[in-house]
């Protein structure tokens, strides 16, 4: 089922909320890739899986470097993922459709779980102040 969001909406959600809608997105176009390769639709996977790809891109340039070897590691993991869907693409192999989605499925959960453990001990106050901080050091 395909949600649609408004910018309003889209604006609302918080960078981890808004990874985990790309990994979501991710994951069904992966499905749909492997249901049209399985169906000789071969245009239509091609679609799906350049989407796919084109949005694994993206999670992997929002990777924030500061999280450490954590960041680097999931660098790896995503170039290794778009690695193979391009082969995938390119044979139409679902074998490697679904290696990539067993890994996204992985770090998908993985995300979700975090989100949800996820406990601001800073409180809003102090962050405010913290970015009005910086919004004026910048330009100091």
């Amino acid at each position: 089922m395909t949600q649609i969001l408004t910018n309003e909406a889209l604006h609302k959600k918080s960078p981890q909320e808004i990874t985990a809608l790309l990994y979501e997105a991710c994951y069904n176009n992966l499905e749909l890739a492997i249901e049209e390769i399985d169906n000789k639709e071969f245009t239509n996977a091609n679609e799906h899986l350049q989407k796919a790809s084109d949005i694994i891109h993206r999670l992997g340039a929002g990777i924030n470097y500061e999280a450490g070897i954590v960041a680097d590691q999931l660098e790896s993991i995503y170039s290794y993922m778009a690695d193979l869907l391009v082969q995938a693409n390119y044979t139409k192999n679902v074998e490697l459709v679904k290696e990539v989605l067993n890994l996204l499925s992985e770090i998908m959960t993985a995300w979700n779980q975090a989100m949800k453990k996820n406990t601001d001990i800073q409180p809003k106050v102090i962050k405010q102040k913290a970015n009005a901080y910086e919004q004026t050091s910048i330009y100091e």
